[in-house]
């Protein structure tokens, strides 16, 4: 970067720095509050909703990162034309392509910060979370294993291979342990479902172990009165903000493996991959509204409208992205369509500057 370059860019990661912790600000003090009902369930304490509502914000920073550039770009390079230093560039001859290069480059650095964190501390910092809330409001440990997923309930020890979305379990390991540690009864499902408030075992075969022999048996299904509820199970099922790009990719082809409706994770995904794109949309939006009509205009009229944008695009990117899901069309056309939009936008913009 050249001296212009620094100079421009200093402006808008001050601006975006602003914006940021006021809207984190926001959004934390509102899960805050949302966390804070849960408090007295269980072992969930304040200090548990303090710490989870913290831990959120690495996955908040990434989700919001593209309307706080916008806004931040436009308090940036507005408080330049506020003080004529963007006319004194026009004037030298800096064109309008050379400013929004200036603008790409800062924006460049600040998403790579910001991916590096959306890639690798947020999800980190989500599973972390809910595996301690609903361990602490259930009452019940549960422990991740090479052999899948171990969890305790009264006399049950139960493993549980794989977790599907839709409250769907495939691989059961049920053994109910005695007070004198000897092993009564050992059951085995196929699979299970979570139907009418109650699980519903497919597939089985028991093995009760008495003191001279064993008998097994094999049934069809039965009703289990495991108090494990899909709440627990939540610590153990993939969500999609708690996976990597990469890891998105990995669960999408087992999902389709396994004949599972993966629409969720591909949304998740594309939304993922296209982040700089947005990103990059946003801050072509920032130039031509600063460069033309809020070019002497006021700084809340410049947050208004950036705010405004920033809302529309949200608007747009979550109608999109769940009619791809309710309607079955491609997710990549469903993410990929409100970024488009706004790049329309800007270009029309820009071509009214010129």
């Amino acid at each position: 970067m050249n001296i212009l370059e620094r100079y421009i860019g200093r402006a808008i990661l001050i601006g975006t720095l602003i914006v940021m912790v006021v809207m984190l600000t926001l959004l934390g003090v509102t899960d805050l509050v949302r966390r804070l009902d849960y408090v007295g369930v269980g072992d969930y304490q304040t200090a548990d909703a303090l710490l989870a509502s913290f831990l959120t914000l690495p996955r908040k920073m990434f989700e919001v990162f593209s309307v706080t550039a916008l806004v931040g770009s436009l308090l940036g390079l507005g408080a330049l034309a506020s003080n004529g230093e963007l006319t004194a560039m026009r004037s030298a001859g800096i064109s309008v392509a050379r400013l929004f290069i200036a603008v790409l480059k800062t924006g460049i650095l600040m998403l790579l910060f910001v991916f590096l964190i959306g890639e690798w501390i947020a999800p980190t910092a989500e599973a972390y979370i809910q595996k301690v809330e609903v361990e602490k409001k259930q009452q019940k440990i549960t422990l991740k294993s090479q052999n899948g997923f171990w969890a305790k309930d009264d006399k049950e020890f139960i493993n549980i291979r794989q977790i599907l979305p839709g409250s769907r379990l495939e691989d059961i390991y049920i053994y109910q342990i005695e007070a004198d540690k000897s092993m009564k009864l050992a059951t085995y499902a196929k699979s299970a479902n979570y139907i009418d408030g109650s699980w519903q075992l497919q597939g089985i075969l028991q093995t009760a172990i008495e003191p001279e022999k064993t008998r097994s048996r094999s049934v069809g299904s039965a009703a289990w009165g495991s108090v494990i509820d899909p709440d627990l199970l939540s610590v153990i099922v993939v969500e999609p903000r708690m996976l990597t790009a990469y890891g998105l990719f990995q669960y999408i082809d087992f999902m389709k493996t396994n004949d599972q409706d993966a629409s969720r994770y591909e949304v998740a995904f594309w939304i993922k991959l296209i982040t700089p794109l947005t990103t990059m949309v946003m801050l072509l939006l920032s130039v031509p509204f600063v460069l033309g009509s809020l070019r002497e205009v006021g700084v809340g009229q410049r947050i208004f409208v950036g705010t405004l944008l920033g809302t529309v695009f949200f608007v747009l990117n979550q109608t999109f992205s769940h009619m791809s899901i309710v309607y079955s069309f491609s997710p990549l056309i469903g993410t990929m369509t409100p970024v488009l939009i706004m790049a329309v936008l800007g270009i029309y913009l820009f071509r009214r500057i010129h």
